[in-house]
């Protein structure tokens, strides 16, 4: 009887995105459970499990596979981009008017910001930059645009890169228009789960003469691991209608203009 072939990578990684997805939607479970569960051996799951710990998408403690707080979760892209996308394309439609033919505009890595490609291709003479493959790829082979991709540490589960280099290209860098993100606002506060990417946001405000945050209902009220500053330091928080209004209060005195939109009417937004 010949040897069985070694599955390829492809199907490795595709198991390993449903073990994820098993462990993050039951919370904890136990490795010879999810060994049974997946048809494989011992070894093997635990090859799995290590290499997703060590992307930091869940933890393994005494036999068990640990989902990490949904916050986490949220931060990676295959969990993201597919989320409250209604939402995204109606805080993309209110900001594209901010965006200016011969402008530089800085995109971080969200997904938020992803529908926001298809309506900026054509606004000449535009030089995007971001830490964001996924933003880059959005807008290849636009002809009215540039595209500058921040090369640094790649981060294969959030498809984007951060660490010194990224930071040191954006020290370099002077741009019109800061449009961003946020994993967590809290009374007005910014936090992220991992630090490197929360030194990334910093470091494009920092590189910035004006900024937008875009944040739809989902991202406030919560907190993370790292703070990075206040809503204060954008000119307009652009969120849905759902958002708390306290939250919404928070922000404004900061002395920071909070857009609502409408998500049945994106051109309706209201302040």
């Amino acid at each position: 009887m010949p040897p069985r072939s070694r599955p390829s990578q492809a199907v490795v990684e595709r198991r390993r995105q449903e073990i994820l997805r098993h462990v993050a939607e039951h919370g904890e479970t136990r490795i010879d459970v999810l060994a049974d569960l997946f048809g494989v051996s011992l070894m093997t799951m635990h090859r799995d499990l290590d290499d997703l710990a060590q992307r930091h998408l869940l933890q393994k403690v005494r036999g068990r596979a640990v989902a990490f707080p949904a916050l986490t979760m949220e931060t990676a892209t295959r969990f993201r981009e597919g989320a409250n996308v209604d939402v995204k394309e109606a805080l993309c439609a209110a900001v594209a008017p901010r965006v200016t033919p011969g402008s530089t505009l800085l995109m971080d890595d969200s997904s938020t910001l992803f529908p926001l490609a298809g309506t900026i291709r054509d606004v000449p003479g535009l030089t995007v930059v971001t830490n964001s493959v996924g933003i880059a790829q959005r807008l290849g082979g636009a002809k009215e645009l540039s595209v500058t991709l921040l090369g640094g540490r790649f981060h294969g589960e959030f498809n984007s890169c951060t660490g010194p280099d990224v930071l040191r290209a954006l020290g370099r860098i002077h741009a019109d228009l800061a449009l961003m993100s946020a994993t967590a606002v809290h009374e007005g506060r910014l936090f992220h789960p991992l630090q490197e990417y929360a030194e990334v946001k910093e470091a494009m405000l920092d590189s910035a003469g004006r900024a937008v945050l875009l944040a739809d209902r989902s991202k406030f009220g919560k907190t993370a691991t790292y703070a990075y500053g206040t809503a204060a330091r954008y000119e307009e928080v652009v969120t849905d209608s759902g958002t708390p209004g306290a939250e919404a209060d928070a922000i404004r005195a900061l002395g920071v203009t909070v857009t609502a939109v409408d998500v049945t009417s994106a051109a309706a937004p209201h302040s």
